[in-house]
């Protein structure tokens, strides 16, 4: 009897003290908010255009934010729900659950202090914007904004990240049509397919900055895929060097921060160099004026800038300093970086007349291995392995995008021209919109 009641006491103190540090933890690693009032921008707007969300958002940071939350509130709940149950999923005893978000915490503690102070300013907004919140429970509304904009840097510090898995396609000079640089993507994500199926093309103008284009999903006006109206158009790429950081500038951030102020390569390189990040990844840059190059950074160490020929292509894997690392040759011989590498390069060479937007399409679409080898559907090795979070064609000269609609890269590609989207208010086009088949 004796001995159950100590094991009794003994668990009792461990439970009071679990939850004791649970608390604790809460507290100490609670990212604050700045003050901001709600604000709503005049010319925000969200509509449909085939199977595409697009939103227009303009003004301060604080404008941004708050519209931007109550314009996408239902579709932003229906990915943190997706999300949430993703995890609920793959951790199933609650406690569990519990300690790792508590660990997350501990770790991420710091997230917010070296964000740009106009982006702590608009997450806070949106985070008004988003009341009332039925996840408050999981993290503060603020808090989770946070994490989830470092969503990106946090996935890639994971060994199997779902991230490593994108191409590019680059076409400069007298490789693309008119002597108009075309930068092609596959956004390749392997998560639940409503980050496809509702994805959002953003048009921001934000005061004092060059207006942007931003292909991503409701609730993230950062840029993982995205063009500014001097037609510099910037993607990212997941990698592997190095060591990652729990402090540093998100990738959403750094993109959109490059794009909100430079206007060339050569600016976006400067840029880059000028923050720290968080993770190590590759930024693919292209030009009006025709220049392109792959930026490879890794943290603690400045960018390397690779410029690329007339007709290029990008995977998961760098080489330039970083190629030795051995988290690079791990990507290197355990993902399919260097089997789609192969087959783009294949496809780009036999590509021999100056590329199109239809033509950089149908290289994305492409699910043959190297040499043509047919793949079984959804084969890694192939560049459209039906996991494409979105597809994206950027024309830097002609200031056009197109952008794919579900599912993956099978649906249309959709066309929109900055000058339309970014004039005062937004012209539509008349009729139908240009689109790729």
């Amino acid at each position: 009897m004796r001995a159950r009641r100590g094991l009794a006491l003994a668990a009792l103190g461990l439970g009071v003290g679990l939850g004791a540090a649970h608390f604790g933890i809460r507290q100490r690693a609670r990212l604050t908010p700045p003050a901001v009032e709600p604000s709503d921008a005049p010319l925000a707007r969200a509509t449909r255009v085939g199977k595409l969300h697009v939103v227009h958002l303009a003004g301060t940071p604080e404008q941004i934010g708050w519209s931007q939350a109550r314009l996408l509130r239902g579709q932003m709940l229906e990915n943190e729900g997706i999300l949430l149950g993703e995890f609920q999923k793959a951790v199933r005893p609650a406690p569990a659950r519990w300690l790792l978000l508590d660990l997350a915490q501990l770790r991420y503690r710091d997230l917010d202090r070296e964000l740009d102070p106009a982006r702590r300013r608009e997450l806070a907004a949106s985070a008004l914007g988003f009341a009332p919140d039925p996840f408050a429970d999981v993290f503060p509304t603020y808090q989770r904004f946070v994490y989830l904009n470092a969503l990106y840097d946090i996935a890639l510090s994971f060994e199997r990240s779902p991230l490593i898995g994108c191409t590019t396609f680059t076409f400069t000079k007298e490789a693309a049509e008119g002597g108009h640089p075309l930068l092609a993507r596959a956004f390749d994500f392997d998560v639940h397919d409503v980050f496809d199926d509702e994805k959002a093309v953003f048009f921001v103008r934000e005061a004092g900055a060059i207006p942007f284009a931003s292909v991503a999903w409701p609730g993230l006006p950062g840029v993982v895929s995205g063009m500014n109206a001097e037609g510099l158009a910037l993607v990212v790429h997941g990698g592997r060097a190095g060591e990652p950081r729990a402090t540093g500038e998100p990738v959403v951030h750094a993109l959109r921060r490059v794009l909100s102020t430079a206007r060339s390569v050569d600016e976006a390189v400067k840029a880059f160099a000028a923050r720290e990040p968080m993770v190590s990844h590759i930024v693919i840059a292209t030009d009006a004026g025709g220049a392109s190059a792959a930026i490879e950074r890794v943290p603690g160490s400045p960018p390397h800038a690779r410029t690329l020929p007339v007709r290029a292509a990008v995977t998961n894997h760098f080489e330039g300093p970083a190629a030795g690392d051995p988290k690079n040759q791990s990507v290197r011989a355990g993902t399919t970086t260097l089997e789609r590498a192969a087959r783009a390069g294949e496809l780009v060479a036999g590509l021999t007349r100056p590329a199109t937007a239809e033509d950089a399409v149908r290289l994305l679409r492409d699910k043959s291995g190297v040499g043509g080898k047919p793949l079984p559907p959804g084969d890694r090795r192939a560049i459209d392995a039906h996991i494409a979070t979105h597809g994206v064609v950027f024309d830097c000269g002609r200031r056009r995008l197109w952008v794919s609609e579900a599912p993956h890269l099978s649906g249309r590609f959709v066309a929109f021209d900055l000058a339309d989207e970014f004039a005062d208010p937004p012209r539509a086009p008349a009729g139908e919109r240009p689109a790729i088949p």
